[in-house]
């Protein structure tokens, strides 16, 4: 899935998409909302109590591998919609939807929580930290796979706003982006991403 993310960049920026046989591509873009489908709503904030620390690091990383194959997934299934000329038959309203609901919640549940301390819950139960002395504290030390899925996000936003200057969206996928290209102006440290979500909220704002 990764280097099918990678080669499908390459094919959109060639302009050539559109000369691939539309039912392949059809049943492409199916097979991948179920790859997408697969890590959409993973936590990747287990808290095993019970769990030594390398059975946390295998758990950890059987997860972010999940979330990280269903990203690819998102991408490659961007890229083809987003490419020159492409027949109407690829803009399926269920993937379009599943990417969708993919970043939203990786957004919300992955990467402010990584980026931002303040998304943080408490996993002793006192709820979501949120005093700024939490942000000051804050390590800027990320593991390398939260960068990776975060620059694969940081893309998918950025194509969602090629995507809606491409094709009428219904108006409550139209409502779940809007929140999307908002929220991360109220996040710490996700400067790539706000330049993104100022390219989604424009996007939105032409509809």
């Amino acid at each position: 899935l990764s280097e099918l993310g990678s080669e499908s960049a390459k094919i959109k920026a060639m302009g050539i998409m559109d000369k691939l046989s539309t039912d392949k591509t059809v049943k492409v873009l199916n097979i991948l909302e179920k790859n997408i489908q697969d890590g959409s709503k993973i936590s990747t904030l287990l808290n095993h109590n019970n769990d030594t620390e390398d059975e946390e690091r295998l758990w950890r990383d059987l997860i972010m591998e999940r979330v990280t194959k269903s990203a690819d997934a998102c991408l490659t299934a961007i890229n083809i919609m987003t490419s020159p000329n492409m027949p109407k038959a690829v803009y399926i309203e269920d993937v379009i939807e599943r990417v969708i609901q993919y970043t939203k919640f990786h957004l919300q549940n992955t990467l402010y929580p990584q980026y931002d301390p303040v998304y943080r819950v408490d996993p002793h139960g006192g709820g979501i930290l949120s005093s700024k002395a939490k942000r000051a504290k804050c390590s800027t030390h990320k593991q390398r796979v939260i960068v990776m899925l975060y620059n694969k996000v940081c893309d998918i936003v950025s194509s969602l706003s090629e995507l809606l200057e491409i094709q009428l969206l219904t108006d409550t996928t139209i409502l779940q982006v809007s929140s999307m290209g908002i929220t991360p102006f109220f996040v710490e440290n996700v400067s790539e991403l706000q330049l993104c979500a100022i390219k989604l909220v424009t996007a939105v704002s032409n509809f």
